[in-house]
């Protein structure tokens, strides 16, 4: 180990108390520190932000860190300062005389850290500001805002182009947890960042869970699952404003403390609530999609999606606010064809170049949610990361595989129904004419097609009208069809489909999805074993010294934090500095209160042993 790595693992601990790097941070950190441009994709939940902040603390002068919510500003800057680091940040919340408090600091170099929204950096008085203040490296979190193909575009981001021609010495590094290849390069391109080092983490999350549901009276099926977990937080996403305020309302009438959050809301509404739920105050959030960017609250045990998502980007965005402390965490998506519907129409009100790649990227969602396969394996395969293991454990599809059935009688109907129909009329329809078809359905289309005079007019009668739809997708899904991007999203057999319906070839359907089985107790990724009624006590005397010092209890502790003491009982400073998270300063501020409280729960309850109880640290 050289001097320069000694040094970084010495501050991690020191600062963060944290014993060793995540995958690819150590990289990352020593890339940057040897002043080379970065462009770093990390998943939600994968310390993307300890990479600017550490070599923060081990160069001389100011890391500047562009970042578009005001949130997530106060956020790390309370944490970094729970930690003894000194960072600031300067945003519209600030009172005149605080922010002049702030300027006279930066300029006096109080701070290693200073956050900025985009707007505010690029203002000509704040740039001379800057250009005063020894600015070492520039940070752009969420870097993707910065490309229209991003799922969060923001105008104001391209202002930063401006960046590296008004410093052109100064290292930059732009850093994003959900990016398709064609955005990658949109920010390396509009930063101008110079032959970066690129750094593209696995998208995998071991430790969230993917399921599906079949959507039936969602809100009850949300209050139950809710139940089921009476001490565990969550965000729920719904499509509309209104389904979120109905949502809330039902949960609280129900003794679910919940919460809305949505554009239609006060600011100052939206900031209490979602203060409410920073602080434990409030478990639920019911939220669209204004929701959680940036949200650093670490111990989301649940992302729920009430509505179908409108694609795969957006639906793993938002699930990956759940679990970012590494335990595990659960994400549902209820779904049921009608959400399909309601999206559709949504695209039609969109502008004419903007519906074809939405109707694509609703498939994609779809085919996700009805696949019977792996869900990490279908998301991996979104962003082009392919996923080796058979059965990924953590997933409804892996866990508890999907019945099968001989689908072979009724995708010879429905293959068959899309080539007549094409053959007589010479041109293509959708998959709700060819089910319109099937089941004798005497629409004004197909009197004036004459469609009626089909061999597979009516010869659907076994199946609904839904059941139809499922199957046509799942032929869609397999393979045997194709269906344009268009408007009328019209079929046509493939080669694959020309040659089952020729060799009337065996096909394997997936049934629909049943209910969901009892919740079963089985070992996760990232779970920490530990004693309950401690690790209990502990969050009570954590939410107690957060309070006093208003912040969110995750500033004092993580629950990873809470979970290893519950575990090991740590009896001195020596072994309770040994705790992931504990740096120098929490030990003098919180040691001795935590040591007493777990020295106390230990006079009256016998030591839990567990079945590996060897002490490991977590990793930053």
């Amino acid at each position: 180990m050289d001097a320069g790595e000694k040094s970084c693992l010495e501050t991690l601990k020191r600062y963060f108390g944290f014993a060793s790097f995540r995958p690819l941070q150590r990289e990352i950190i020593r890339d940057a520190m040897s002043g080379k441009d970065v462009f770093a994709l990390l998943p939600t939940g994968g310390g993307k932000s300890l990479c600017f902040q550490l070599p923060a603390l081990l160069r001389p002068g100011l890391t500047v860190v562009v970042s578009p919510l005001i949130a997530l500003m106060k956020d790390q800057v309370d944490a970094l300062q729970a930690a003894g680091i000194g960072a600031t940040f300067l945003n519209s919340t600030l009172q005149s005389a605080d922010a002049r408090q702030r300027l006279r600091g930066l300029h006096r170099h109080e701070f290693c850290l200073l956050y900025a929204a985009p707007e505010r950096l690029m203002l000509p008085g704040f740039l001379n500001d800057l250009r005063n203040w020894n600015v070492n490296l520039i940070a752009v979190d969420e870097a993707h805002c910065i490309s229209e193909w991003g799922h969060d575009f923001r105008p104001e981001y391209r202002q930063l182009s401006q960046l590296r021609a008004i410093f052109p010495d100064v290292p930059m590094m732009a850093l994003t947890a959900t990016a398709t290849t064609r955005v990658r390069e949109d920010i390396v391109k509009l930063l101008q960042l110079r032959d970066p080092s690129r750094f593209v983490a696995s998208f995998n999350r071991p430790n969230l869970s993917y399921r599906v549901v079949a959507k039936a009276r969602p809100s009850a099926q949300v209050l139950a699952f809710l139940r089921e977990r009476p001490r565990e937080s969550g965000i729920v996403y719904c499509q509309s404003r209104n389904g979120a305020e109905r949502l809330a309302s039902h949960l609280a009438q129900n003794g679910i403390p919940a919460k809305p959050y949505h554009a239609g809301l006060t600011a100052r509404e939206r900031n209490d609530n979602q203060e409410l739920f920073l602080r434990d105050e409030v478990r639920v959030i019911c939220a669209t999609i204004a929701f959680g960017m940036g949200i650093n609250k670490p111990n989301v045990r649940f992302v729920i999606h009430y509505d179908l998502p409108k694609n795969i980007e957006g639906y793993y965005q938002e699930t990956g606010r759940a679990g970012r402390d590494g335990l595990p965490a659960e994400c549902v998506l209820l779904f049921s064809a009608g959400d399909t519907v309601k999206q559709q129409r949504f695209i039609e009100e969109k502008p004419p170049q903007e519906q074809q790649i939405a109707r694509e990227q609703l498939r994609q969602i779809v085919h996700y949610a009805e696949s019977g396969g792996c869900r990490r394996a279908e998301l991996l395969r979104y962003f082009g990361e392919v996923f080796h293991d058979a059965n990924c454990g953590g997933c409804d599809n892996c866990l508890s595989p999907r019945a099968t059935f001989d689908g072979t009688v009724p995708a010879q109907k429905l293959l068959s129904c899309v080539f007549r129909v094409r053959q007589m009329s010479q041109f293509g329809v959708g998959l709700n004419h060819v089910v319109e078809v099937l089941t004798g359905a005497d629409t004004e289309k197909i009197q004036r097609w004459g469609h009626k005079a089909l061999s597979t007019y009516g010869i659907g009668g076994e199946h609904t009208r839904a059941e139809w739809q499922a199957i046509g997708r799942e032929l869609i899904r397999l393979g045997f069809l194709r269906q344009d991007p268009g408007k009328f999203s019209t079929l046509e057999l493939t080669d694959e489909g020309f040659r089952a319906l020729r060799e009337r070839k065996k096909i394997v359907l997936t049934k629909p999805m049943a209910a969901p089985p009892p919740r079963e107790k089985v070992r996760r990724s990232g779970e920490i074993s530990c004693d309950e009624d401690l690790f209990d006590r502990l969050r009570q005397l954590r939410k107690s010294l957060a309070d006093e010092r208003n912040v969110p209890a995750y500033i004092v502790f993580s629950d990873v934090s809470l979970r290893q003491m519950a575990r090991y009982y740590p009896d001195d400073d020596e072994q309770f500095a040994r705790i992931s998270g504990v740096g120098e300063k929490k030990l003098r501020e919180f040691g001795a209160v935590f040591l007493a409280e777990i020295a106390a729960y230990r006079g009256a309850h016998p030591r839990q042993i567990f079945a590996d109880d060897s002490f490991q640290p977590r990793r930053g």
